[in-house]
């Protein structure tokens, strides 16, 4: 199994060649920090371990890679940028899996490229284990998101308001196809370039599409959206907050990609915010899938060339397309609480039910994942003593048992039990793992948390430490790392 470019045939002005490199040479060799060797292993990445630290860090070009920079525009919090592309990061090359899926590696932090804007191109240490843990734990919970297969300590440091050891994230993901690459092929109206896009993005994630003209296109773009709505269900229901969820960050594929200023909801609140960066509370927790629909209305903005009919119709044909988002949305909304309760055949009434319990659990500053792990674990014949209800939810309980009552308990059980994780991510404890590497390049932490959070749905006793939500959330703040 070699590497190949598959994005060559964009041309040059959309892949740009870029070989990866350091900006300064470190006093310390490159080494392998973190390694997946789940992730090697699942998908026969051409790599060995051994070689990592000097393969991944830039320092030696993978055989039979064509290292590029992608170019893409973005809406960036709501303000349009016309030129972003990969500033700090080089797409190694692709390769396919066993069963002939293609993928793609990248490293992110390995140097300055030609959409750089004056940055470094480089990457410090915490952003990149924060990325190795991340998407470990996202995909654990059942996430569909992109991978790190490894963290590479550069030996040079990187200056961030102060100076931080480097590092080099090696990422794995089925393909980089953003909402930001149509919107920069569109800008510079090449069609041609538009519809090899598409069919590449239908070729990787929807072969089932066989609609031609402008049916596939219109296709191409329901089908995306729902999977834009399968992932913003996703983060809701473990409480998944990303804080920078641009369209150059919305891949068309419906992963999720970069871990820069995420956290994970802990107190209950709709509005809760952690992004630095987002001041408007844009992103907030619970604000996620309206700008999905708007990330995804961008998307038919950029399709409209490929629209056969006249302007006017094409537009009203994409629209129509886009009002569906809202009904399809709510209605796997309504079923992602349903599982989350155990409600196995939803009524209007059991609306008034939610909303107290999401009433009750932001007045009392109650848990996300623990209280409805409580729940859960309520029902085990073997309740673990980690979860407890909370007394503020006494009342509110009892009317919860009382309508769960018509249902096979086994049932419900089995049905909350692969809803509710009792695990996160959580953040005080990222931060914990993020300053032992910093303070002595690893995490004894980390070694005994990623196996937990690695199997999240067990439901066996577990110290308060992993369970506990963060002192200081009120004061957190998440940063994107450049």
């Amino acid at each position: 199994m070699a590497f190949y470019d598959r994005y060559s045939l964009m041309g040059t002005s959309f892949c740009v060649p870029s070989t990866p490199h350091l900006a300064n040479q470190g006093s310390d060799e490159p080494h392998l920090l973190l390694w997946n060797e789940w992730l090697a292993a699942r998908l026969n990445i051409p790599l060995e371990k051994q070689d990592a630290g000097q393969l991944l860090s830039g320092q030696t070009v993978l055989e039979g890679a064509s290292p590029v920079a992608l170019a893409y525009s973005g809406h960036q919090f709501g303000h349009f940028n016309p030129t972003l592309g990969d500033g700090r990061a080089h797409l190694i090359g692709s390769f396919d899996d066993a069963l002939g899926n293609s993928f793609d590696l990248q490293l992110k932090g390995s140097g300055a490229t030609a959409f750089s804007r004056g940055g470094d191109g480089l990457c410090a240490l915490g952003p990149a284990v924060r990325e190795f843990v991340m998407s470990q734990a996202m995909r654990a919970l059942g996430v569909p998101t992109t991978d790190c297969l490894a963290v590479v300590a550069t030996g040079q440091q990187v200056y961030r308001n102060t100076m931080l050891p480097g590092a080099v994230v090696c990422r794995v993901a089925s393909s980089h196809i953003r909402v930001g690459s149509f919107q920069y092929l569109a800008l510079h109206q090449d069609i041609d370039g538009l519809h090899k896009l598409m069919e590449m993005a239908i070729a990787r994630y929807y072969p089932h599409i066989t609609e031609q003209g402008d049916e596939r296109v219109l296709a191409f773009l329901k089908v995306v959206c729902e999977q834009q709505i399968t992932l913003m269900i996703h983060w809701l229901r473990v409480g998944f907050i990303h804080g920078v969820m641009n369209t150059d960050n919305t891949l068309v594929g419906g992963e999720t990609i970069d871990y820069g200023p995420c956290a994970m909801l802990e107190s209950f609140s709709f509005e809760q915010v952690f992004s630095s960066i987002d001041k408007q509370g844009r992103y907030a927790f619970g604000q996620q899938p309206q700008i999905a629909s708007w990330n995804c209305a961008r998307l038919a903005e950029s399709l409209i060339g490929l629209m056969e009919a006249e302007e006017s119709q094409a537009v009203t044909q994409l629209s129509d397309v886009l009002t569906v988002f809202s009904h399809s949305f709510n209605k796997q909304y309504q079923a992602m609480w349903a599982s989350k309760l155990g409600i196995l055949a939803w009524q209007e009434e059991d609306n008034a039910l939610l909303s107290e319990l999401l009433s009750t659990m932001k007045a009392n500053q109650l848990d996300y994942t623990n209280t409805f792990a409580a729940l859960t674990n309520s029902l085990l014949e073997h309740p673990m003593a980690c979860f407890s209800i909370p007394e503020t939810l006494n009342a509110w309980y009892q009317k919860w048992l009382r309508r769960i009552a018509e249902f096979e308990r086994n049932l419900v059980l089995q049905t909350m039990q692969s809803a509710n994780p009792t695990l996160i991510p959580r953040n005080g404890l990222m931060e914990q793992v993020i300053a032992d590497y910093y303070k002595e390049g690893k995490s004894d932490l980390l070694t005994q948390w990623l196996p937990l959070l690695n199997d999240p749905y067990k439901y066996q006793e577990l110290a308060a430490f992993y369970t506990t939500s963060s002192d200081n959330e009120d004061n957190y703040q998440t940063f994107c790392g450049t």
